[in-house]
């Protein structure tokens, strides 16, 4: 595993937090690490963050889920947002990592709501 790996691995699991990454139609879910980078100040207006949620993942945390696909579901704490993109990151030939990009951000009070 190069440094280009290992700096992302150490990113994630120092500044990361858990998310769950589950299919839309409920077939598959995974829960990982993942580092999620706060909002701009050019990206907020009126309290509100305008700007696609994005997460950066290790790859091998995807390794019995398969590749992320549009429509996939990522919950952080009560939020659940859209999968719109997924993006290998490559460390030379072999992708490393993944960027998840997702829009929505339904917000649900407790974990009942979303069974």
């Amino acid at each position: 595993m190069s440094y280009r790996t290992e700096r992302r691995r150490r990113q994630i699991s120092t500044k990361g937090r858990q998310m769950v990454l589950s299919r839309a139609d409920g077939t598959a879910s995974v829960t990982l690490m993942a580092y999620a980078p706060p909002a701009q100040s050019a990206q907020i207006t009126n309290d509100m963050a305008q700007a696609p949620f994005v997460a950066q993942v290790m790859a091998d945390a995807l390794s019995d889920y398969g590749m992320p696909a549009q429509d996939d579901r990522v919950q952080d704490g009560p939020k659940t947002y859209t999968l719109t993109d997924a993006q290998p990151v490559y460390d030379g030939p072999t992708v490393c990592g993944w960027t998840l990009i997702a829009a929505g951000g339904e917000t649900h009070d407790n974990a009942s709501s979303l069974l």
